[in-house]
């Protein structure tokens, strides 16, 4: 059951009404208000769209992948879509996704597509997927779009887990040096100070400057606090942006160290999903227009769309893609001899497993170089304090 606001007017009264009533779709709440003598003129649901705009980010891919494998089993069962929906409805563990197949479910009954469904949910469902839907729906082959789908999600969350992981070492090593300089300027060096005052002596420089960073970190902690803050949200604000997205997209592709690995991810991102879509029967046209915002980078996503431009102007793929900066060459040469053998789709999975194995050694690379890094970072940082710190206790020993 949903929640529907409305707004009717009563025959009996000629009054204008407005109140809530629970149905299964709006069709079902409108059928029910007729036989209230109640004539509706606006009808929206509000349990699920409420949650969903809330609270949509809680669907998780897994959350995705799961529902995805678990309707397209129950479609290739030969269960009508309206049934396979309320059995998945009934299986899936996390609310807000079983509240939005139940929205799904509710339109479904009224008539609407399941592709035009799932569209009410955006974040939770991108282009890719609604592509796929309906591309599985025109085709009479939706089982297989939502096993594709799932199989693409799965790879997708695979990557960004093992970037992820990647980063927990120097994460935690990060961590450790700001612990313990922090630790020694507001443990020790404060002392230092201390002892020099007390024997009206003059610090060295160097033992001046930790002073004075102490001092302020001590004095005005919340200023330290607020201007990091202030930074990270300024610098969040500037990435929602256009021009800050396409200038720190163009950062992550041309990174010293971690360029290469973001290189290969958009390739990988992008071949997998052009591969997914083409081979679900979406024209290409479409397909490189939902890729371009799949890659999720600014500067990628220009050249996609150049490269589409190019492929409706009657260029042949290959040559559209060849001429964008980056896009590797290995694409363009891959998507020719598909052109020549007549399966793009295969060999832009071919692709795909390739850059997807390339990212892979690209993590374990920066693993390795990162690690030695982050080590001469901390022991520059200590040391410069442990000297400033004994060098004034040397200085009155002598």
């Amino acid at each position: 059951m949903l929640n529907f606001n409305y707004t009717a007017r009563d025959t009996a009264t000629n009054k204008i009404i407005k109140s809530t009533i629970q149905a299964d779709s709006e069709g079902a709440a409108a059928k029910l208000l007729m036989t209230q003598h109640i004539v509706p003129i606006k009808i929206t649901v509000t349990s699920n769209a409420g949650v969903l705009k809330s609270f949509g980010s809680r669907v998780s891919s897994k959350d995705r992948v799961i529902f995805s494998r678990q309707l397209a089993t129950m479609i290739n069962a030969g269960l009508p879509l309206a049934q396979s929906l309320s059995t998945v409805e009934e299986q899936t563990a996390n609310k807000t996704l079983k509240g939005m197949v139940g929205g799904v479910l509710a339109d479904v009954n009224g008539g609407r597509s399941l592709a035009d469904s799932f569209a009410k949910y955006p974040k939770v469902f991108n282009q890719v997927f609604i592509a796929l839907v309906r591309a599985g729906e025109t085709s009479g082959t939706l089982d297989k779009s939502l096993e594709r789908l799932a199989n693409q999600q799965e790879h997708d969350a695979d990557m960004l887990s093992k970037i992820k992981g990647a980063m927990v070492y120097p994460a935690i090593v990060l961590a450790v040096i700001v612990a313990v300089v922090g630790f020694m300027l507001i443990a020790l060096v404060p002392q230092v100070e201390s002892l020099y005052r007390d024997m009206n002596k003059e610090l060295p420089l160097t033992t001046q400057i930790l002073v004075g960073i102490a001092n302020f970190v001590i004095n005005y902690w919340y200023v330290v606090v607020a201007m990091l803050i202030g930074a990270v949200i300024l610098l969040r604000r500037w990435i929602d942006t256009e021009s800050g997205r396409k200038a720190w997209d163009t950062v992550k592709l041309n990174m010293p160290l971690f360029s290469p690995l973001f290189r290969k991810l958009y390739m990988a991102r992008l071949s997998r999903t052009a591969e997914t879509l083409l081979s679900s029967g979406v024209s290409l046209l479409e397909a490189l227009r939902i890729c371009a915002d799949a890659v999720n980078n600014a500067v990628v996503k220009e050249e996609v769309l150049r490269a589409a431009q190019k492929v409706k102007n009657g260029k042949a793929l290959s040559e559209a893609l060849s001429g964008e900066e980056y896009i590797m060459p290995f694409v363009s040469q891959m998507v020719k001899i598909g052109e020549q053998s007549g399966g793009i789709d295969a060999m832009l999975g071919k692709v795909a497993d390739y850059y997807e194995k390339e990212v892979d050694n690209a993590i374990r690379a920066i693993s390795t170089t990162i690690e030695p890094i982050l080590m001469v970072v901390m022991a520059a940082m200590i040391g410069f304090i442990v000297i400033a710190v004994l060098m004034p206790i040397y200085s009155l020993s002598g």
